[in-house]
């Protein structure tokens, strides 16, 4: 399966209902936003049907309200393939997928412990980046923090 349009019919197949919006912005990349509780069942059929089995990375954006995640996932044929979610930021819980791709390990510790996310499942969502004693609940990437807040946390140490 290298062709764009044909990742993009097989995911508008097998998605349906659970599509919420798909684009092909420019050669070669794809863009599915699916529904929060199909994301693993899409992640799945990517990995295992599709057979795109490269996690480039994982990103997570504030938006306000919401919480937006994207699974970028590169196929042999160098065609970018990214599935987005996006969670209620006041109960920011998503299903790992580290039994899918055993590299989204450190991608979902650190989007956890810069956004907040909590991956259900995972094995260890011990700190990865911020520094010992960070305060618990300080999300350094939520919009609602401060840069003078957090040099004086920060400073604190």
């Amino acid at each position: 399966m290298e062709q764009t349009s044909e990742i993009v019919n097989e995911l508008q197949t097998f998605l349906g209902k659970n599509l919420i919006e798909m684009k092909n912005p420019r050669a070669r990349r794809v863009y599915a936003r699916v529904e929060k509780d199909f994301c693993r069942d899409t992640l799945a059929h990517l990995i295992k049907d599709m057979n795109i089995t490269h996690l480039s990375t994982i990103t997570g954006t504030d938006l306000g309200q919401e919480i937006e995640l994207l699974y970028h996932f590169a196929s042999k044929g160098s065609i970018i393939v990214t599935i987005g979610i996006r969670i209620p930021k006041d109960n920011p819980t998503v299903r790992t997928i580290t039994d899918l791709v055993l590299g989204a390990v450190l991608y979902e510790r650190e989007i956890h412990e810069v956004l907040g996310v909590n991956f259900e499942g995972h094995p260890n969502l011990l700190p990865l980046i911020l520094p010992e004693g960070w305060p618990q609940g300080v999300y350094p990437l939520r919009k609602e923090q401060k840069f003078e807040d957090l040099r004086k946390i920060e400073s604190r140490k």
